[in-house]
């Protein structure tokens, strides 16, 4: 793919939006784009998911206003429709968010379908989390059109979305879809290439694995770690990424921080085994420990409050400059 150039943006802000899926990824989605003023057509295959759909959206528009980060319920609510046909789901549609199942071939065959009831310059963007997007787009008769739009769940909370085009998206299509989630309130990335994994989920496994040898080795509890994140690494982390907190952490910025502790993580990075820390008596020792903390009765509150957490967090931002 060339490289992107502002000359190749267009403004989507009058796009109408399709989205497929009406689970939690594909209603967050629609909450997303009507907050922000787009009309929303929202598709499922599924009929259960598309009637317990409108009101799942308009209660996390509740708690949106009383968070004061929604000014009207109806008014969002007016922007979204749920249909059935995917035809008539995606009419006059300028751009879709596939929100289906982890799994190639089963978004090979939705994108397939999608390509038949679609201009042909509708944009075709996915969910997904990890998978590349030329792996499903590859059979397509206008793969171009085609790339990633990865959100961090819910993404009317956490507003980050990374864009990863393939070998074939064209440029203009990639501008766009940075184009229109800024227009959406969100926090766009590019990622320059296709990875697995993408840039966050690679970020969060690296965090992930380590925590889970830690664990494992016996060096901390599953509580402890938590709290080294959420007391520590975390509340930096919340309004900066570690490579400013690394260059606001040495005198002279990054190069002096990596002359003064480089050597350091080099040699613990060395020490990482090749072994799997997701094995499964790893996994049950910690299930044990959370569960002595959060029985599983509780996890549905806990859902509840963490995106309380988090709406306050997001109200306190909004009110500070950057």
């Amino acid at each position: 793919m060339q490289s992107v150039t502002e000359s190749a943006q267009v403004q989507p802000i009058a796009m109408t939006i399709g989205v497929v899926g009406a689970g939690l990824i594909g209603r967050a989605w629609a909450i997303v784009f009507a907050r922000a003023g787009f009309k929303v057509s929202v598709y499922d295959v599924n009929t259960t998911a598309l009637e317990h759909a409108g009101a799942a959206v308009r209660q996390s528009l509740i708690d949106l206003q009383q968070a004061g980060l929604v000014a009207e319920v109806d008014q969002v609510m007016a922007n979204i429709r749920f249909e059935g046909d995917l035809a008539s789901a995606m009419q006059g549609v300028g751009y879709v968010q596939e929100c289906g199942p982890e799994n190639i071939e089963g978004k090979r065959a939705i994108y397939r379908e999608l390509e038949g009831v679609v201009a042909d310059d509708t944009i075709l963007a996915s969910s997904t989390s990890g998978i590349a997007a030329s792996l499903f787009s590859d059979h397509l008769s206008h793969p171009e059109r085609c790339l990633v739009a990865h959100p961090v769940n819910p993404p009317y909370l956490i507003p980050l979305v990374e864009v990863v085009p393939t070998p074939h998206t064209s440029d203009a299509v990639t501008n766009t879809t940075l184009s229109l989630m800024e227009a959406a309130q969100q926090a766009p990335i590019l990622v320059r290439k296709e990875i697995e994994g993408f840039v966050l989920n690679r970020l969060q496994g690296a965090l992930l694995n380590e925590a889970l040898r830690l664990f494992r080795d016996g060096y901390v509890s599953a509580e402890d770690l938590d709290k080294t994140v959420k007391f520590g690494l975390g509340l930096r982390w919340s309004f900066m990424g570690p490579f400013e907190t690394i260059d606001l952490n040495a005198p002279a910025g990054v190069v002096d921080y990596a002359s003064r502790y480089g050597p350091l993580y080099h040699q613990v990075d060395q020490q990482r085994g090749k072994e799997n820390p997701w094995d499964e008596a790893t996994l049950q020792a910690l299930d044990k420990e959370r569960r002595a903390i959060l029985p599983n009765a509780e996890l549905s509150a806990r859902h509840e409050w963490r995106d309380r957490r988090l709406m306050a967090l997001m109200a306190h931002q909004r009110s500070m400059p950057e």
